[in-house]
């Protein structure tokens, strides 16, 4: 290897050296961010848990199926709530939540509308010509629990008006620092099939008043902005912990590419090295 060589490898090498650091920090960044993201999912999953529970309650029994909530529909729209990231470097997390959507899009013949929530979101859907029904929360990082009520309220209005039969809500579940994991819920119409999971087996031990009918109208919109911001929550999470995890793979791969290029840089060098003092000793052969 000549001199041209020895320098193309050690401007890699500075260069490397900058992508390390970027990753690096990006790494310490993302893992900060994380902890205060973990605290808000613990801290809203009890919320989120006991609204589950108690439409779990309401509908275990028949005496909710005049509500148009529970009422099953002749399915022709369906809203889905698709909840990625604002920003890519995360490994799979953007990539496998717009597989999962997709796959859902596909798997019913009807009419789709899409809320999405996440920068990559927008962006997806908007490239493959998908309806939108707002851009208003593109960035998910700034969406706050009244946002999630709001968007709730609004959902509520437009599905009693008959605007769509169905809405669905994508997200990530934040299962560990090494496992995040794209969930599907259906959320409206409200069936016996899904939410099955209710504290109370038997309805008949719940006294409502004024009464069931009542009580699920009072609470279907505190229970849509509860599983949403539940979700945001769970997604912000897992976005975090998936860019942490995948900036610090990108900086043990510049380690790694760092230290064979420093060995083929130092023999490169020794080369070099021996071919001048060859040169040097031929010449004073001579």
């Amino acid at each position: 290897m000549g001199t041209a060589s020895m320098k193309s490898i050690k401007l890699r090498i500075k260069s490397m050296e900058s992508t390390k650091q970027i990753t690096k920090a990006m790494q310490m960044v993302s893992t900060s961010k994380l902890r205060h993201a973990r605290e808000k999912v613990l801290a809203s999953r009890p919320y989120f848990e006991i609204l589950y529970d108690t439409i779990s309650d309401i509908i275990a029994s028949n005496n909710t199926l005049g509500s148009e909530f529970t009422r099953p529909r002749d399915v022709r729209n369906i809203l889905y709530v698709t909840i990625a990231g604002d920003r890519g470097l995360a490994g799979g997390y953007n990539s496998n939540l717009i597989k999962l959507a997709l796959r859902e899009i596909s798997d019913n013949n009807a009419d789709e509308m899409v809320i999405p929530m996440g920068r990559k979101s927008v962006e997806y859907f908007t490239k493959h010509g998908i309806p939108i029904l707002t851009e208003i929360y593109s960035k998910v990082e700034t969406v706050s629990i009244s946002d999630c009520f709001t968007l709730a309220r609004g959902i509520a209005e437009r599905y009693l008006d008959g605007e769509f039969d169905e809405v669905r809500l994508i997200w990530t579940n934040f299962t560990s620092m090494l496992s995040q994991t794209p969930s599907s819920l259906k959320l409206l119409p409200l069936n016996k099939d899904v939410y099955t999971s209710g504290s109370f087996k038997n309805s008949s031990e719940v006294i409502f008043d004024p009464s069931q009918h009542d009580a699920l109208h009072a609470i279907v919109t505190e229970y849509l902005g509860g599983m949403i911001y539940g979700a945001v929550c769970e997604s912000r999470a897992s976005e975090l912990a998936s860019r942490s995890n995948a900036m610090d793979s990108a900086t043990k791969n510049a380690e790694e590419l760092i230290e064979s290029l420093s060995l083929s840089y130092n023999r490169a060098r020794q080369s070099a090295i021996t071919q001048e003092i060859t040169e040097i000793v031929a010449g004073a052969e001579k």
